[in-house]
């Protein structure tokens, strides 16, 4: 099923329309060349609505938003339970760590964890964290814009993905590298209100088509699915035996204490101009957020009682062109609107959705290069603001096109596991470095680094073997089996390690001490080879 031609060329002129409108916004609002506070945080001049509206958007990604909604569409009751998931993490956030975030943080993750516990160690293994968290996820963003993208305009020619990827990853470089913290903040801004217009007049739609009955919806959707009454219940997504469950309880776990956590988004913590006006815009950010969870169940669950989970799966097997499609079935069903109005709309919000999600995440992982990397190890936080903003437009360039030769190479890949990769990172080293740091008067800087690395480490361990990877035809690679972990996230097992691994490091590590550890590894690894 495809677009037809009238809605193909709306979307083009709207994708056109949007990207010179947000590169215009970057510009105006770019930094001064040597202001390292105003590219980072944009000097916290942002109201609180502004500044919800900013941190929801770099919250609600593209790759959440179609991956959610397909999984709704695809297998009902699971997709609910992991958009309340996904709810309830920002909700965490807000009420545990947004004020605390703000007043130890400054500029990256690095810098609350370094307050307490400096040294170069601390830096260096900050940054390392955050880049694995951030790169799997833009690598994700970049591979469904291209897939998107070749969609919505019907482009079958081979290659046409990896174009399409290096576009918006162009775009992303530029929006970053010029706008700073405040440009992207912009640009999340229109997403936002775009995405909150669009998924409201499509809910809409769906509502007075099934004549306002949830429902005669839920009865429609049943039917579609082909899965009857096991599509309000668990079961479709991880499957409903033990194994099953574990997996569906490992993916809650994850996301809500990973998703939030991530460091593009506890980064946005900085731009509140005051503690007070900071909970105003959480509480911004948390309400769009729900209401945006709420459009995009009603119109996951339209998608599978309008379309069908054949014509779905056909398209996506994930699902992740649901949203287009129900919208093209909509324009079918109200002609007086039109295809191609619902489908330019809903096409134009994913787009700047996407466009947003890959330039907070490439600017979040660049500072944290400039920062930490750069600023705190190489420099021993002697540079200059000038360098380091230098070093930091540098490193977007370079990140940037490193994601978008990475994209490329693996645009045909299935990349969910990418997405469980960086949520598990969030889950298993960054919350519980962040809340040993903020609330734990007894963590030491061994614990500190025993969390990111062993949280990490065994994150990255477990999901190389696990079956996201190999060993079933949805895994990345579906003909080759080599794993031995059971289930396809790693949150059941790697969230207790991470928590562990800071406790111990802090209780006992005064005694062996890091480097003394450090210097035992290398010896085993010495006399091994």
């Amino acid at each position: 099923m495809t677009a037809s031609n009238s809605a193909q060329t709306a979307a083009l002129i709207m994708f056109s329309v949007l990207a010179t409108l947000a590169m215009l916004l970057c510009i105006l609002t770019g930094s001064e060349p040597d202001d390292l506070a105003d590219f980072y945080t944009g000097y916290r001049t942002l109201t609180p609505l502004r500044n919800g509206l900013a941190v929801a958007g770099d919250y609600v990604s593209a790759a959440t938003v179609l991956s959610t909604s397909g999984v709704i569409a695809l297998s009902g009751y699971d997709g609910v339970v992991l958009v309340l998931s996904t709810v309830l993490s920002l909700l965490l956030l807000m009420r545990l760590l947004a004020e605390p975030l703000r007043t130890a943080g400054r500029f990256t993750m690095g810098d609350v964890l370094a307050r307490r516990m400096p040294g170069r160690a601390v830096r260096g293994a900050a940054c390392a964290v955050t880049l694995a968290a951030s790169l799997p996820f833009l690598l994700v963003q970049l591979s469904v814009a291209g897939s998107l993208l070749t969609f919505i305009l019907g482009i079958s020619v081979d290659g046409a993905k990896a174009a399409c990827i290096c576009v918006v990853g162009a775009l992303m470089i530029g929006y970053a590298a010029m706008g700073g913290m405040k440009g992207t903040a912009l640009v999340q801004i229109i997403k936002m209100v775009m995405l909150f217009g669009a998924s409201l007049a499509v809910t809409l739609l769906v509502l007075s088509r099934f004549h306002w009955n949830p429902a005669e919806l839920l009865s429609a959707a049943r039917q579609g699915s082909g899965a009857g009454e096991a599509y309000l219940r668990q079961g479709l997504e991880f499957g409903s035996g033990a194994r099953g469950r574990l997996d569906f309880f490992s993916v809650q776990i994850s996301v809500v204490l990973g998703a939030a956590c991530l460091p593009h988004v506890t980064m946005r913590m900085n731009g509140g101009t005051s503690s007070s006006a900071l909970r105003r815009s959480m509480s911004w950010a948390v309400g769009s957020t729900v209401v945006i969870a709420m459009f995009v169940t009603v119109m996951g669950t339209a998608a599978a009682a309008l379309v069908g989970h054949q014509m779905i799966t056909a398209n996506d097997p994930q699902g992740g062109t649901s949203l287009l499609l129900l919208s093209s079935a909509l324009g079918m069903d109200y002609p007086s609107i039109g295809e191609a109005v619902l489908f330019a709309a809903i096409g134009g919000a994913i787009f700047m959705t996407l466009l947003a999600s890959v330039a907070g995440l490439t600017l979040a992982a660049a500072t944290s290069v400039a920062h930490d990397l750069y600023a705190g190890v190489l420099r021993r936080e002697r540079a200059t603001e000038r360098d380091e903003l230098t070093v930091a437009r540098w490193t977007i360039l370079g990140i940037g096109l490193v994601a978008i030769v990475l994209a490329a190479l693996v645009r045909d890949w299935n990349l969910q596991v990418l997405i469980a990769t960086a949520f598990c990172v969030g889950a298993s080293a960054v919350a519980p470095a962040l809340v040993y740091s903020l609330f734990w008067s007894g963590y030491t800087r061994t614990g500190l680094l025993c969390t990111l690395v062993g949280g990490t480490v065994c994150v990255l361990a477990l999901m190389t073997f696990s079956r996201a990877v190999s060993g079933g035809p949805d895994a990345l690679f579906p003909h080759q089996d080599f794993h031995w972990f059971p289930l396809r996230t790693t949150g059941i097992v790697s969230v207790p390690v991470g928590f562990l691994s800071g406790w111990l490091g802090s209780r006992f590590g005064s005694r062996v001490g890091w480097r003394s550890v450090v210097g035992a590894l290398r010896a085993a690894v010495a006399s091994s080879g």
